[in-house]
């Protein structure tokens, strides 16, 4: 009985009992209910929603059967690899064409003076000047079958992007060359790929590849300048059998060839030839690696960040890094814009602020100085406590820059790189995750990384490695990929080819990895002990330590590089036989035990090591920065090298962890 009282009591109100309800109601109180319906309307219509991840985070990766515990992105939902994203952009010859009609000849590369606004060619002017420089590399003898690679020796620029789509339009292969490889390797490149034909920006840089052919056979014929140049360059050039052309002369049309339509078809055609560093070795790429990795790019951020004309990229990481490149791809074949900068890194953020990207690609050594700049001390508690409030909306997946943190806190920090960016790509090496959540929060965009959209091209597996004690059967082991965007070989090179794919297409890594419960591959260590610093350069510690090793005053050393820091460090253990004859020539005496503490013998080792590594001809990047002396040998007692008396690199970086870590506290960049 209660109960139904209690229901007749709660029944719905009759039409006519409402209207009666608000007739009572006063003006002012209708009005206030009214706007406070508005404003709840309106905060639930325009409140920033979250965004939904590709795939379910707790299994990433899905095993496929087959027995070869290879593993597969669960991001694809079960479908075949991404060999490319749109029908009509199969080769990068067709990413061009492609932005040509998204962006109804848009502007598309763009450059400045100083203190000056950009400047932009649109998409059928950088097509034009592509197909007549093209014309000139055929008219020079180059086909697709006779002498088809082309340098490209030359800063970030417009120029450089139509240099490479010159070669696209006519089948050839571009090689790029840059400084850092030095005159030797340059030398060893050219003569390799027997390239006759170099297109480069500044005289500088012809000046340095005469040094490197003359007094040699070299194959070189012709460099093609985009800056002026004086008469005195042409003649040494000629003295070593070189032609020297402006680039403007060059384009002037060459009738009589006609644009090659034949790559739509040929998605494995070689289109580039990238050397890396170290001992140079040509990776052949395809136009369906490059096709792949950017259509696995767009994949991921299709739903949450789509890339469109309206979309500005600043471009001054090296293009002749693939990074660089794929990020490249990607913005031209949806028919967006990309700006060069002026060719100076102390004045990036006038160019930034200038253009003002919507698209920023950065490596993680900027990202570490931005986050130095803005987490100064003075600051620290500041951008702590905005921080926070941000990180939390992060978690929920929410991704804005007009919160009242970022109006009151961030907005500097967005308006330094242009104040549009709303997606940041990382990658070249790996980037610590305090850093990234920083700034994912004070920019109030979106961050991918390199590797994170490359699991809808290719598979994964780990092989057993049982003299390092890893198996495959507990989801450990070097890590093979294989799939679209999986390169070729090395050019004229079927050994070093042999060892890194193997007969059923899988690229040996040297990486060692392990499978964790989410399905997500974590890399544990390596096979051969060569790897990136945060600038992307590789390093090979044990010819550094082989130098190093020379240097009297030496008897162990152990190079160490931190994918996150931007130099090298050491770990010495100088000789004791050695040690106090060597200190005393330089006046300083003591026991073995008391000069190893003594910071002017640490100097002076620094110094001597540094020498003999410039006399060994290593480059400054190849150089420590700093050094910590160590009075116990590595033995095979204490378990730092192997039986065959080799080091292990593993245990050693674990045993000296602290050391290392204070090394690069004390470093200043």
């Amino acid at each position: 009985m209660q109960a139904h009282e209690l229901l007749k009591q709660l029944r719905i109100p009759e039409l006519s009992e409402v209207r009666d309800y608000f007739r009572s109601l006063s003006t002012n109180t209708l009005l206030g209910m009214g706007a406070f319906t508005a404003v709840t309307a309106y905060w639930f219509a325009t409140r920033p929603k979250a965004l939904k991840p590709p795939c379910d985070l707790r299994m990433q990766s899905v095993e496929l059967p087959g027995g070869e515990f290879a593993r597969r992105g669960a991001v694809l939902n079960g479908g075949p690899l991404l060999s490319h994203f749109y029908e009509d952009a199969k080769t990068i010859y067709e990413f061009f064409h492609r932005g040509l009609r998204e962006s109804k000849n848009g502007p598309c590369l763009g450059s400045r003076k100083p203190k000056q606004p950009y400047e932009w060619l649109s998409y059928s002017e950088v097509i034009e000047r592509a197909e007549n420089l093209g014309s000139a590399f055929l008219h020079k003898g180059h086909s697709k079958d006779r002498e088809p690679y082309i340098g490209i020796f030359s800063q970030n620029r417009p120029e450089w992007t139509i240099s490479e789509l010159a070669c696209y339009t006519y089948s050839l292969i571009s090689v790029p060359l840059y400084d850092t490889l030095g005159t030797e390797a340059i030398g060893y490149i050219l003569e390799k790929a027997c390239i006759s034909t170099v297109v480069c920006d500044v005289p500088e840089k012809a000046k340095l590849l005469l040094d490197c052919v003359s007094g040699r056979q070299h194959t070189v014929k012709t460099l093609i300048l985009i800056e002026n140049f004086a008469a005195d360059l042409v003649s040494r050039a000629q003295q070593c059998g070189i032609d020297i052309i402006s680039l403007k002369d060059a384009e002037v049309n060459k009738p009589g060839f006609q644009t090659t339509c034949e790559l739509s078809a040929m998605m494995d055609t070689t289109f580039l030839v990238w050397f890396l560093t170290g001992n140079p070795k040509g990776a052949m790429l395809t136009h369906r690696n490059i096709v792949s990795n950017s259509s696995a790019f767009i994949y991921v951020t299709k739903a949450s960040c789509p890339i469109g004309p309206q979309d500005v990229h600043i471009s001054y990481l090296p293009l002749a890094h693939m990074f660089e490149r794929v990020v490249q791809g990607v913005i031209l074949m949806h028919g967006a814009r990309i700006g060069y900068f002026q060719g100076d890194i102390r004045i990036l953020m006038d160019d930034l602020t200038t253009l003002k990207p919507t698209v920023f690609p950065v490596v993680p050594r900027l990202l570490n100085r931005m986050f130095d700049k803005a987490n100064s001390p003075l600051k620290r508690h500041i951008l702590e406590f905005a921080f926070r409030r941000k990180e939390n909306e992060m978690k929920s997946g929410i991704m804005r820059r007009d919160s009242v943190w970022d109006k009151i806190i961030f907005k500097k920090v967005q308006a330094s790189v242009g104040g549009h960016v709303r997606m940041m790509l990382t990658g070249a090496a790996p980037i610590s995750a305090p850093v990234l959540t920083f700034l994912r929060a004070a920019l109030g965009c979106q961050t991918y990384l390199d590797i994170h959209c490359s699991g809808c091209v290719f598979t994964v597996c780990v092989c057993s490695l049982p003299e390092m004690n890893y198996y495959a059967a507990k989801g450990e082991g070097e890590v093979c990929v294989r799939g679209p965007n999986v390169f070729k070989g090395y050019l004229k090179d079927p050994e070093k080819t042999k060892e890194a794919l193997d007969e059923d297409g899988w690229v040996h890594t040297g990486d060692i990895g392990k499978w964790l419960p989410n399905g997500t591959l974590k890399i544990v260590d390596r096979k051969k002990h060569i790897f990136k610093l945060a600038q992307g350069e590789y390093i090979a510690p044990e010819k550094i330590e082989n130098i190093y090793i020379r240097s009297e005053a030496v008897a162990q050393t152990f190079v160490h590089g931190d994918s996150l820091q931007a130099c090298l460090v050491a770990i010495i253990v100088p000789d004791p036989d050695f040690l106090p004859g060597w200190a005393k020539k330089r006046g300083i005496e003591g026991s073995y035990e008391e000069l190893c503490k003594n910071k002017e013998v640490k100097k002076a080792i620094l110094e001597d090591i540094v020498k003999l590594g410039k006399e060994s001809g290593l480059k400054s990047f190849e150089q420590v920065k700093d050094i910590a002396l160590h009075t116990e040998m590595f033995s095979i007692q204490n378990g730092l090298l192997t039986p065959t008396l080799k080091a292990k690199r593993a245990d050693l970086r674990n045993h000296f962890r602290k050391l290392i870590d204070e090394l690069y506290s004390n470093i200043k960049m």
